[in-house]
């Protein structure tokens, strides 16, 4: 148990999770990172290296669990799976959490507005607004952070950039996404249950004249079917498997569904709560990849 109020994430080692837990530290915050039993060493320098307190345990153990979480303020879920870890794992956390009187929890949510989506027409969004009926009933306070599409997937062979289509699409950075998050964790006054946030709202002409403008070369969007075909195409290749894979080909194409169709879009946005967060607009990260290549 842990002298000193401090922070607790869940998934640390992620990509994600791993940024959470930085931006939190980067913040002042003591941070304790949940990290699994055995978890190789060099997946946790980066924290150690940054006075993140790594702290290994089983997260399907409630009471030790419990017994860790006594003390925070806040505990932030970065986990990602499919109904074991999201109802699963993350509800378990969600039990030690509320047995350890913690004030406020953050689960791992992060994506489209899946309170606008239709029931069945994204499995993963679907998983997440389901375990938003146990969240309710906890008691606890919580906050879901939706911040559209991760920025970071359009780097590099996109299929978003194949896309012609007049609908405005919302994404924001990992990075900035992190941020975000520790400001939420550490913010001292009560949150709301839904924060919107996206670093760039774009169409698929603006990211293809942004690539444009980084590259030096015209980019082109092409027209790539209807949102009809598109579901069609989804029901098909689902008739082939991946119902046990986190992210089949055709769950990447539910997102561009849901998106493209504009039912996610987030609005209002809530980008201006803490204004110290300077966000990534698409071209900046287009401009960033190149100057590592």
């Amino acid at each position: 148990m842990s002298s000193a109020p401090f922070v607790a994430v869940a998934g640390a080692t992620g990509g994600l999770g791993q940024l959470v837990a930085l931006a939190l530290a980067k913040r002042g915050a003591t941070v304790k990172a949940l990290v699994r039993p055995n978890t190789d060493p060099s997946r946790t320098e980066k924290l150690r290296n940054a006075g993140v307190n790594i702290t290994p345990i089983e997260l399907s153990a409630v009471p030790a669990l419990t017994r860790e979480l006594e003390g925070a303020t806040c505990v932030v879920s970065t986990l990602q799976g499919l109904r074991d870890v999201i109802h699963g794992v993350q509800g378990r956390l969600l039990d030690a959490s509320v047995a350890a009187k913690v004030p406020r929890f953050i689960p791992s949510d992060f994506s489209l507005d899946f309170t606008k989506t239709k029931p069945g027409s994204n499995r993963n969004l679907d998983l997440r607004r389901e375990f938003h009926s146990t969240l309710r009933q906890s008691g606890i306070a919580w906050t879901t952070i939706l911040n559209g599409g991760f920025m970071d997937l359009l780097i590099g062979d996109s299929p978003m950039i194949n896309h012609k289509s007049r609908k405005i699409l919302d994404f924001t950075t990992m990075v900035d996404t992190a941020e975000y998050t520790a400001a939420v964790a550490m913010d001292p006054n009560p949150t709301p249950n839904f924060l919107r946030i996206a670093g760039d709202t774009v169409s698929i002409d603006d990211i293809a004249q942004a690539q444009s403008n980084v590259e030096g070369v015209k980019y082109h969007p092409s027209w790539m079917g209807t949102i009809g075909s598109a579901q069609l195409m989804i029901r098909i290749m689902r008739l082939f498997g991946g119902e046990n894979d986190v992210f089949p080909a055709w769950q990447g194409m539910q997102y561009m569904e849901n998106m493209f169709s504009g039912i996610a879009k987030l609005q209002p946005l809530d980008n201006n709560r803490y204004p110290d967060i300077e966000w990534t607009k698409i071209e900046d990260l287009f401009r960033e990849q190149k100057s590592k290549k």
